[in-house]
């Protein structure tokens, strides 16, 4: 019985050490940019670049004050809408996916921004539910500890927006040739329409259906509450 009650305890402060490691990691980001993320570490498939450390993508980190409020309203209307409603997790919407899963051969997500911002900071790719757990387990933690000003931001910094390409400056750099605090309401929309698959999606060179996700982001950018909402909400 003893033997079983070291094993419990140990199981118990190793647990504990754990997330008290993740709380001052979480913390210290707060006012540090993190250099990279697991996701874009997990992209670099060439053992040489990994040795000598070139980074085989392209970011420029940059504030949120340097960043249009057009980026952000566009990616929260078109990835997610209840950003500001929600505690990390979207319990509405994982109950509907479930629900429109049951009689759909395509697999409907229900990822929150933060949750696609735990994943890329912090984790692998791959589908599993241990994965979908630890993804779960950083979310709630990273939305306790950091604000909703500083999840978006992060996002803006960090996802993929083409191929070998992070971070709505860079993407603003290169699609448009301009700073991403220049960028007007359709180009912000044509590069949210390139997620969840930047790496086939091009928003310099747009197609038909990357026009037509542009249309409809740009509709709902205007039915959330445009600039007045999100000025309020985050500048």
């Amino acid at each position: 019985m003893k033997t079983v009650w070291n094993v419990i305890k140990k199981i118990f402060y190793t647990g504990l050490i754990f997330v008290l490691i993740n709380i001052i990691v979480l913390a210290v980001f707060i006012i540090v940019n993190p250099a990279s993320s697991a996701f874009q570490n997990s992209n670099n498939e060439d053992y040489f670049e990994k040795l000598i450390s070139i980074k085989p993508y392209s970011q420029k980190w940059v504030s949120l004050s340097e960043i249009s409020y057009n980026a952000p309203l566009a990616v929260i209307a078109s990835e997610d809408q209840r950003f500001f409603e929600h505690w990390g997790i979207d319990v509405e919407q994982v109950e509907k996916a479930l629900k429109e899963n049951e009689r759909r051969k395509r697999k409907r997500g229900a990822s929150t921004i933060s949750m696609q911002v735990a994943k890329n900071m912090f984790l692998w790719n791959d589908k599993n539910l241990i994965r979908k757990g630890v993804e779960a387990y950083y979310t709630v933690l990273m939305e306790t500890i950091w604000s909703k000003k500083r999840i978006i931001e992060v996002y803006l910094n960090i996802a993929e927006m083409g191929k070998n390409l992070y971070g709505v400056e860079t993407a603003a750099q290169t699609y448009f040739k301009k700073p991403a605090i220049k960028l007007g309401s359709g180009e912000a929309a044509l590069i949210a329409s390139s997620l969840p698959n930047p790496k086939k999606r091009n928003a310099g060179r747009p197609s038909g259906y990357m026009q037509g996700r542009k249309g409809s982001i740009t509709k709902q950018m205007n039915f959330i509450g445009g600039k007045e909402f999100i000025m309020k909400e985050l500048y």
